[in-house]
């Protein structure tokens, strides 16, 4: 703070120099899962620049000759068209493709893509008919998004909504600062998946790694396999009649259901321990870590 020295705030306490330099303390207790979001405000859910895109309307674009940048500035010249319906062909694992959608859009893509694909998109169904590299469908806000074979590490990090489905195994770290939305996972996923994790639902039908949900503040892991070890604040829960029929429905919608049911799902939530892990005392803190 402009006039303020390093020895003044130095001799305040914790609540006087969050005060003075206009910092408030979050309270963490009470924080639910409601939706805070009218789904009836239909102006709401598109962009005003949004291009008008028709379904049956379809285009296909050969990426084989054209990098990831001009992949991407055709796929919206195409939308801009009112193509609401486009194949990529030949992606040949380019990083970085199909980012940045803000739109409904089917976009269908032919091969593997690399790293970063399909992030920071707002709205558009997706399939992969391949594999993806790190970070698939990062900051995810809404849509679906359809990998039918195996993803690399941080499937998924950071999304806040919509359905983020890999039909086989996914690489560490998956979910990692996860504020909404739905991952599946049809295999088995790495270390540290659910790392921080804030809120939203993951499953995992196969088995995961080790330190799963470590640090996690809020939000629920279903695992139908075996769990290596959990990580710091990260419990076993009851599985409730709830539990089983929203985990059949959700696999269900991606015909990923497993044919002995879905009774045998761990479910894994938040201990709790870390929401106010400043406020405890060092020997406390020991215990939790």
């Amino acid at each position: 703070m402009e006039g303020m020295s390093d020895n003044a705030l130095a001799g305040m306490t914790q609540e006087q120099r969050a005060e003075t330099l206009g910092m408030t303390s979050e309270q963490l207790s009470g924080r639910s899962m409601l939706i805070e979001f009218d789904p009836d405000a239909e102006p709401n859910l598109a962009y005003p620049w949004a291009p008008d895109v028709d379904h049956g309307k379809s285009a296909t674009l050969d990426a084989d000759e054209l990098t990831a940048t001009q992949v991407n500035e055709r796929i919206r010249e195409l939308m801009h068209e009112g193509c609401g319906t486009i194949t990529v062909l030949n992606p040949r694992g380019k990083h970085g493709l199909g980012v940045g959608i803000l739109s409904r859009l089917n976009l269908v893509v032919e091969g593997s893509l690399g790293y970063f694909g399909i992030g920071l998109i707002d709205g558009p169904n997706v399939r992969v008919n391949g594999r993806v590299g790190w970070s698939c469908a990062e900051n995810m806000m809404a849509g679906t998004v359809i990998v039918e074979k195996n993803a690399g590490s941080t499937f998924g990090a950071a999304i806040r909504g919509g359905d983020l489905v890999c039909r086989g195994s996914v690489g560490s770290r998956t979910g990692i600062d996860m504020k909404g939305g739905t991952i599946i996972v049809g295999g088995d996923t790495g270390a540290l998946s659910g790392f921080m994790m804030q809120r939203g639902r993951m499953i995992f039908c196969g088995n995961a790694g080790k330190n799963l949900g470590d640090s996690m503040y809020d939000g629920t892991i279903f695992v139908g396999g075996s769990i290596r070890s959990l990580g710091v604040d990260a419990v076993e829960a009851e599985l409730t009649e709830l539990d089983q029929h929203w985990l059949k429905r959700k696999l269900d919608l991606y015909g990923m259901a497993p044919a002995e049911g879905v009774a045998h799902f761990t479910k894994i939530v938040a201990g709790r321990q870390l929401w106010n892990y400043d406020n405890l005392e060092p020997a406390e803190k020991k215990l939790i870590l």
